[in-house]
């Protein structure tokens, strides 16, 4: 859960309580839910099996959680610290004493030794309080840790310097130059998390680079001899080294395994490198978060046009959760009371492997290898109980989780760097917390070899031969977040790629993240192996969808489980604005229900289709003609002319006072930010018309010869032998036409259309259908095909991209009766005169869901209900839910394709 929705719980949970919705005797079980409490896991704590608490009836006495009374005394002060003198509150190490008489709520946090005094109304607004249940401690809930902040903040002032001394411009292109310069900023990373966390002695390697030159002249040897050093084992150091440098242990590892060159330092360079080490505290610094900050400070360019920006723990939790974790704790707690089967449980977790093929800096590794270091620890606190429990001793336990489980590609040299010395970072931090725990400590030096990371084009890598499976038994989890690149924003090098992985065949409209889908979709055909990706939401919308999913599921695989389209909001320094999904594939499992994720609902479905909707598999290719008996739809009239036609309101009472016999020739234009705004547009429209008659009026003359001039000299210059007319026109003659915006806001329940004459110039921000019928815009104004436009349209963001081949040419219509026509008819009818009588307010106002006129609202829900029950009747399946309204929609559009 993220901080957003569990303060919306307690919200709503502390309502409940006092205004006697919800229990006082459920209070504490429920606020335990509210912040990921597994389900499983409150159930056993409020049946008493969990709960040692000798009132059960009135107190919660849960080991490592929560230690809870409900005060029938006045003294809470009093009770609360009696709770906390009592030898078990520290034997079981209980995290959180609360006290509450539901008037007035204590607690006690005996890690930091926080207290909280609050009125029992108020308990929402100290939510934060309680976090660390959530697994979010008060340094990282913050958003950015401060720590992170600074240290960034100081190396990208060191690398500022050290480039401008050491490097032009011509140097820093060079590739070898660049990947000499990151292995040493990587160095310098792990010298200094090691001097303050029992790595090295306490700031060691910043007091050996003090003992240099001020002036910085010997610095650069001094480093340089330091970093052979610690490649050294004791027996290979020379006899005569100095203490300062004799005394670092040996690292290994690879780290500091080949010889570089170490740029040279100045008196300000220098002084900034030891300051980054007596003025910092390392221990503190998040490598999920640190190397990706730094990595933006580096190249911000660079990486931003490769899509790879820091990913906020909770927006991975939402892929590695559904992916392996929550499946890991439901089988921990099905074998609670079995030591057993929980070693075994803990011997699968040391066959696991982790690979993101895309991995940057390393986020997704390195929290996918927190949370399992996090469950494997449960696993063995549990084992410990039960031996407790049975013989009254237990043994020492350790970890069988390895950093060489944990594999990666990254393109980008720095971040692939960055990766490796990571997962060395968080290794060691786990390992730690692992001592605090259990009283062992796997020793931190000689550094054993890290995960795999390697630097390369992951869409040219046998990813199998990569990362091979050691058995049957081993089990490939791909989690990541890969380049997102549009088909219209792909480099050179993308497109390359793309031709590769699709074998040069139909790969053109695709977004570059497909290569990553198509892979992982082989490579799981051939591994016991799962993917979760987050994704661009275009992927599972408009033709991409045709163009990709039947590749896709044709390698024997399906969608397991997927969060719906939301936006992806990151704590990197530049905030990656996306509208996001994230899917789920393995194996086709037909016995196996699927979740869809909306918001913070969860839903278990039968099938999930490449819309991420669910019902049977709906792909819908691209057609140039209409699947149903309806009129063909084109785009509105394309001007192209530099906005020289084009006036508002103002611009033309000016342009006819200049040029009276202007005014036949000017006629509204309906472009769809003012149709759907109700601004007015205007156009200068010589269709039909003699150009040497046009020419005769000399300011009309002057915006022709302007025109052409901007047309010759644009992509197009064979344009400018017409430079009186529009460059497409498209607009019906002696017909009246149905206008539909081409891009139309999510907060709205129908898009909003409109009828006009031929008098009206349609622009091209809008897709118009000549001689349209009334009951065809009552039909296209329902939820029906609202319905067809969310499972099938594109999308800009999470607005939708009405589409002529896509949505309109396959939206199945059946065959209408006359009387059917008729009250479709009157029903559309209603709906314009609705709207017309309302003409104060423009159609966003009328159509915004928050704003919808209740007559208006009431003529559409009339009129969806009258649509249902066409459909009802042709396809013989009752219309409940918008679910159902689709799957008429899948069957009549599978069944009248075939029917040709």
């Amino acid at each position: 859960m993220n901080i957003v929705q569990i303060e919306d719980s307690v919200k709503h949970l502390v309502k409940n309580v006092l205004d006697g919705t919800a229990s006082q005797k459920d209070f504490i079980y429920d606020f335990l839910l509210s912040y990921g409490h597994r389900s499983q896991s409150i159930g056993r704590v409020r049946n008493g099996e969990r709960n040692l608490a000798e009132d059960k009836e009135n107190s919660v006495f849960w080991k490592r959680q929560i230690y809870f009374k409900f005060a029938k005394q006045d003294d809470l002060h009093g009770l609360i610290d009696q709770m906390k003198n009592e030898k078990r509150t520290e034997s079981n190490k209980i995290r959180f004493l609360i006290v509450t008489d539901f008037k007035n709520l204590l607690a006690v946090d005996t890690k930091t030794q926080d207290t909280l005094d609050v009125s029992f109304s108020d308990l929402a607004k100290k939510f934060d309080f309680f976090l660390p249940w959530a697994g979010m401690e008060k340094a990282v809930y913050q958003g950015e840790n401060p720590a992170d902040v600074k240290a960034a903040e100081k190396l990208a002032k060191l690398f500022d310097e050290i480039k401008a001394d050491n490097f032009d411009e011509d140097d820093l292109n060079n590739k070898e130059n660049l990947h000499q310069l990151n292995i040493f900023l990587s160095r310098l990373l792990f010298c200094y998390f090691a001097e303050d966390t029992e790595i090295f002695k306490n700031k060691q390697f910043t007091s050996a680079i003090s003992k240099s030159n001020e002036d910085g002249s010997d610095l650069s040897a001094l480093i340089c001899r330091l970093f052979k050093v610690l490649n050294q084992s004791s027996e290979d150091r020379e006899a005569d080294l100095p203490d300062y440098l004799a005394d670092f242990p040996y690292v290994n590892g690879g780290l500091f395994k080949d010889d570089i060159q170490v740029p040279k330092f100045t008196r300000k360079s220098r002084r900034i490198l030891i300051e980054c080490g007596a003025e910092l505290d390392w221990s503190d610094i998040n490598p999920d978060i640190f190397g990706s900050m730094f990595q933006a400070v580096v190249h911000t360019e660079q990486r931003s046009t490769m899509g790879q920006h820091y990913t906020s723990v909770p927006n991975i939790m939402k892929v590695i959760e559904p992916l392996f974790l929550n499946d890991l704790y439901e089988e921990l707690e099905k074998n609670q009371d079995s030591v057993n089967k929980l070693l075994k449980l803990q011997q699968r977790l040391g066959q696991l492997k982790i690979f993101d093929p895309a991995c940057g800096s390393g986020n997704f590794l390195i929290i996918a290898y927190k949370e399992l270091r996090k469950f494997e620890m449960e696993v063995l606190k549990r084992i410990q109980e039960l031996e407790l429990e049975k013989t009254g001793q237990f043994s020492k336990p350790f970890s069988l989780i390895q950093v060489s489980q944990f594999y990666g590609i990254e393109i980008d040299d720095f971040a692939h760097e960055v990766a490796i010395l990571s997962l060395w970072l968080v290794e060691h931090q786990m390992n730690l917390a692992f001592r605090v725990e259990f009283g062992e400590i796997v020793p931190a030096l000689p550094l054993k070899i890290s995960g795999n990371v390697i630097c390369n084009n992951a869409t040219q890598v046998d990813w199998l031969k990569f990362c091979e499976p050691d058995s049957p038994d081993t089990q490939i989890l791909i989690i990541g977040n890969p380049p997102f690149a549009g088909s219209r924003k792909r480099n050179s090098q993308q497109s390359e790629d793309l031709k590769l992985v699709f074998n040069n065949k139909n790969y053109k409209l695709l977004d570059y993240v497909s290569a990553w889908f198509y892979k992982g979709a082989s490579f799981i055909s051939k591994t016991n192996a799962k993917l979760g990706f987050v994704s661009t939401n275009s992927v599972t919308q408009g033709e991409q969808v045709s163009l990709l999913w039947p590749r896709i599921f044709n390698t024997g695989v399906e969608i397991s489980w997927a969060h719906q389209s939301f936006k992806w909001k990151n704590n990197a320094k530049h905030n990656a604005a996306v509208t996001v999904v994230i899917i789920g594939i393995e194996k086709i499992n037909e016995n196996k229900s699927k979740i869809l994720y909306s918001e913070s609902l969860e839903t278990i479905v039968g099938t999930i289709n490449p819309n991420l909707t669910e019902s049977s598999e709906l792909i819908v290719s691209s057609r140039k003609k209409t699947l149903s008996n309806i009129p063909d739809m084109c785009f509105g009239n394309m001007p192209a002319d530099g906005g020289k036609l084009l006036f508002n309101e103002e611009e033309k009472t000016s342009f006819i006072q200049k040029e009276p016999l202007s005014k036949r020739y000017f006629k509204e234009l309906i472009s769809a930010r003012e149709f759907i705004n109700g601004k007015k547009r205007y156009c200068l429209w010589f269709a039909d018309e003699d150009l040497d008659d046009l020419y005769k009026l000399k300011l009309i003359r002057q915006l022709i010869e302007e025109v052409k001039i901007i047309r010759q000299n644009s992509s197009r210059p064979n344009l400018a032998s017409i430079p009186h007319l529009f460059a497409q026109i498209t607009q019906p003659k002696g017909k009246n036409y149905i206008l539909i915006p081409r891009h139309s806001s999510e907060n709205r329940d129908y898009i909003p259309m409109g009828f006009f004459s031929e008098d009206y110039i349609a622009h091209d921000s809008c897709l118009i259908i000549p001689d349209a019928s009334p009951a065809l815009f009552a039909i296209l104004n329902s939820r029906m095909h609202m319905v067809w436009v969310r499972a099938v349209a594109g999308r800009i963001k999470t607005d939708f991209r009405y589409s002529k081949d896509t949505v309109y040419n396959n939206f199945p219509i059946p065959t209408l009766t006359k009387s059917e026509l008729e009250e479709l008819s009157n029903l559309a009818f209603e709906i314009l005169s609705i709207r017309e009588n309302d003409s104060s307010k423009c159609l966003a106002d009328l159509y915004s869901k928050a704003t919808m006129p209740n007559d208006l609202r009431n003529a559409h829900i009339k009129l969806d209900k009258y649509v249902d029950s066409i459909y009802q009747k042709k396809s013989q399946k009752q219309i409940k839910s918008d679910e159902c309204r689709l799957s008429i929609l899948s069957f009549l559009y599978n069944k009248m394709s075939i029917e040709g």
